[in-house]
């Protein structure tokens, strides 16, 4: 059995998240601004299907991707060097959202519904949420989009409409935010995926011991990422 929260309660402790489904904390609450920041700062998400109860997770190990540790292999570096494409931050956080969503309708379901979508495009009005965009021939071809409090960036989803451009989109990620002191992005869950991009699993208490530090950081105070990353 799982806590009820009411909407002004408290997460609880991240130790009483279940461990099978490994990580299921609570539900109930709301997608509020200040309800979602603090779960991310407490290492919280919420993960749920549109028309169902708010689920909010925690899992133990914890899926994290070190920016320096992420792997570029060879045909995605003659990519990177090519340049056939822009990359541009938070010109269409709401677009990458709907593209993220669609992406998976008719595979796994989508827990990005439109109470998520509103609830990530308040937090980007108020800086917190970033969408990392890859665009060829002025389309929208890939990105990916998550929150960043301090030095933490906790990923959310990506998609990918031509070969590579997800990956070319974390590339970027990754290497803008080592230049920029961060210490972690946040992955979640374990997928093979992400494993074959250099992400890994750490004990929860790691994470968030971790995490606490980062959050407590200098934030960024203008999102735009260096041009030349990947010359």
């Amino acid at each position: 059995m799982i806590p009820w929260l009411a909407d002004d309660e408290p997460f609880p402790p991240v130790v009483r998240a279940l461990r099978s489904p490994n990580g299921l904390l609570c539900a109930g609450g709301d997608l509020s601004v200040t309800r979602l920041l603090e779960a991310y700062r407490h290492g919280i998400f919420p993960w749920f299907n549109p028309g169902e109860p708010i689920l909010w997770w925690s899992p133990d190990p914890r899926m994290v991707l070190f920016p320096n540790e992420f792997k570029i292999s060879r045909s995605l570096a003659k990519v990177l060097r090519k340049h056939l494409y822009e990359i541009r931050t938070d010109t269409a956080f709401e677009h990458v959202m709907h593209a993220c969503a669609a992406l998976r309708t008719g595979h796994q379901g989508t827990w990005i519904g439109e109470d998520m979508i509103a609830a990530y495009c308040a937090l980007h009005r108020m800086g917190y949420a970033h969408s990392v965009e890859v665009w060829m021939m002025d389309k929208l071809v890939g990105g990916v989009y998550g929150v960043s409090i301090g030095r933490m960036f906790y990923g959310e989803s990506m998609f990918s409409m031509v070969s590579n451009a997800s990956k070319i989109a974390l590339a970027h990620l990754s290497g803008q935010l080592e230049r920029w002191q961060f210490d972690m992005i946040d992955c979640q869950m374990n997928t093979p995926h992400l494993a074959s991009l250099g992400a890994r699993e750490i004990p929860r208490s790691e994470f968030i011991a971790r995490l606490q530090e980062l959050v407590h950081c200098t934030p960024i105070a203008e999102w735009k990422f260096d041009s030349d990353l990947f010359i």
